[in-house]
């Protein structure tokens, strides 16, 4: 199995991307003796957010590159020093930090629902337990963006979407939004440093500016199509959208690539426009869509004729759920630091927050057919495969070191396989329960509580 990282040398230290309480526990647990106990580290989602039927994994391979690069410099060590959240023996600990452990987890593209175990992680409880707060931070981004993502393209069908949320949102999450809406099916994105670092296409052309700045709209479209060829996207909502589409066409004699429109009611603007551009003989002329679209937009637009969709706000804000509500719990530690000592399940009773003990492993429950038709986690063991079910947990890290490496159009592909797995429901806009219900075994194998049937 392989991981999608960005190239080598591009990520500076990730060590203070925590939260305090990280190192205070080891200080602690260092003091104790436990801090070198191995343990076990899960992350997953006890619900969806309110009304999803399926959740995207997206932030992986970044995950897997911000553990390689969590590393205490002297820098780092001195300011923790001065502010008294170290001592002198933690600090000569952190001088040396590696992660060495083990991890493993669904890979990108990958759906996962309540309780699946989307990141296993094994190693001493220091070395495992610091990474919590940096891999929640990247897994909720990037997975509710990718979730959301997932939503829109499925409603656009074979139109293509464009992400174009940069400016909604801070300049760092931007590129790793789209990532993630990239992994989820969106053809390309605004981001220039998205396309540098991880080579997600990129496109965009011109906007309203750009035609406030000339004497006239059609100097504009002229210097537009001197510079980008007739092939470029018109915006033609500035001033008159039938006068820009009239001369859009006569400049370039029907052979106009596309036409944006960025207000009004886009479903009967768009046919108006398709109208008119058939009359004027520029049939191939596509018509693109943006202002705020979110899912439900866009499939509303599913019967105008819209040729894609150009997606902002909210795209980068998850679509109105803006994180996946991970959570990183120790569910299995050693009894005592011996490298020898038996692994004991632990697990949180707290109401409404309990969490399951012991290691799992996953697989996806397929009937004769090839769909989904659950999710089953089994504690301790493997669940048994009954003939054409799918395992889900692949190797990322073995001793510290990514495993292999991938490309996003291999997560991309993933994607639409295990999108195409679920049931016709599962792509319902209208608010309900998970596509598919997740059934945990113990280590007999016989059906347990499960704590994340419900959503809250």
């Amino acid at each position: 199995m392989t991981v999608l990282m960005a190239p080598a040398g591009t990520t500076p230290s990730t060590a203070l991307l925590t939260d305090h309480y990280e190192l205070t526990m080891i200080r602690a647990a260092l003091r104790s003796k436990t801090a070198m106990r191995r343990s076990v580290f899960e992350l997953f989602a006890r619900r969806l957010p309110e009304g999803r039927r399926y959740g995207v994994v997206a932030g992986v391979g970044r995950a897997i590159e911000a553990i390689k690069a969590f590393r205490f410099d002297e820098s780092a060590l001195n300011f923790l020093l001065e502010e008294n959240v170290i001592d002198t023996d933690l600090a000569d600990w952190l001088s040396r930090y590696k992660f060495k452990g083990n991890v493993w987890g669904y890979p990108e593209g990958e759906v996962y629902f309540p309780g699946s175990p989307l990141l296993i992680v094994e190693g001493t409880f220091a070395e495992a337990a610091m990474l919590e707060t940096l891999l929640l931070s990247i897994y909720n981004y990037d997975s509710a963006v990718a979730s959301a993502a997932s939503r829109m393209t499925a409603m656009a069908g074979d139109r293509p979407c464009i992400e174009m949320g940069s400016r909604r949102a801070n300049e760092h999450a931007a590129v790793a939004a789209a990532r993630a809406a990239y992994i989820a099916g969106f053809s390309a994105t605004s981001n220039l440093e998205a396309g540098r670092t991880y080579a997600v296409p990129t496109a965009g052309t011109a906007a309203h500016s750009f035609t406030l700045l000339h004497d006239s709209e059609e100097d504009a479209f002229k210097a537009q199509l001197k510079t980008l060829g007739k092939s470029t996207t018109l915006l033609v909502d500035t001033y008159d959208i039938e006068q820009a589409v009239r001369t859009g066409v006569r400049l370039t004699k029907g052979k106009l690539g596309a036409i944006r429109l960025d207000s009004g009611d886009l479903a009967e603007q768009a046919a108006d426009v398709r109208k008119l551009l058939d009359s004027l003989g520029a049939t191939s002329t596509r018509i693109i869509v943006t202002s705020d679209l979110d899912e439900y937009q866009i499939a509303a637009l599913r019967s105008a004729p819209v040729d894609g969709y150009g997606v902002g706000t909210s795209l980068v804000t998850g679509s109105g759920a803006p994180t996946c509500g991970f959570v990183y719990k120790l569910v299995a530690r050693a009894e005592s630091e011996g490298k020898k000592a038996e692994l004991v399940p632990v697990a949180k009773k707290s109401t409404n927050k309990a969490s399951v003990g012991g290691r799992k492993y996953a697989l996806r429950r397929l009937d004769a057919r090839g769909r989904a038709e659950a999710e089953v986690i089994g504690i301790g063991a493997p669940p048994v495969d009954d003939g054409n079910d799918r395992g889900l947990l692949v190797e990322l890290m073995r001793k510290g070191k990514p495993v292999a490496r991938e490309s996003l159009e291999d997560a991309r592909e993933r994607h639409l396989r295990a999108r195409a797995e679920l049931p016709q429901a599962a792509l319902k806009m209208s608010k309900g329960e998970p596509a598919i219900p997740t059934i945990i075994l113990d280590d007999d194998g016989d059906p347990t509580a499960n704590p994340y049937a419900k959503q809250a």
